[in-house]
């Protein structure tokens, strides 16, 4: 998973190659889950042959993946529009300051010409 990457592509390859190693242990860990969880289910149902708990394990298993996948696609999905957002207020939060500052700084070079002003007119 890249960290602070905010999508820009891999500089380094090691780094690509480590992420993806990683989203493949994930997905292997995930499946694993799924189907212990199946064989459990199937283990209170002792009605069951073997084929059928075969059969209701595969679809078990296939279906929580799908499940896994989708949520998986609604996060990413959401931290780009979370990300989009973040970096629109950051913009006008940075525009704003700046023209903060501009303004601040047009007052205090019109105070330093006034006191300036005033200075050269009491030196007379």
């Amino acid at each position: 998973m890249r960290r602070g990457g905010h999508g820009a592509p891999y500089d380094d390859p090691r780094q690509a190659l480590a992420d993806e190693a990683e989203g493949f242990l994930l997905a292997q860990v995930h499946r694993d889950q799924a189907r212990r969880e199946a064989e459990e289910l199937c283990a209170r149902m002792p009605w069951l042959t073997t084929a059928q708990a075969e059969e209701l394990t595969g679809h078990y298993v296939r279906r929580r993946l799908d499940v896994t996948r989708q949520l998986l696609h609604d996060t990413v999905r959401r931290a780009r529009e979370l990300r989009h957002e973040y970096e629109s207020r950051y913009a006008a939060l940075r525009h704003a300051l700046l023209r903060r500052h501009a303004a601040c700084a047009c007052a205090l070079l019109a105070c330093a010409g006034g006191v300036n002003a005033l200075a050269v007119l009491l030196t007379r």
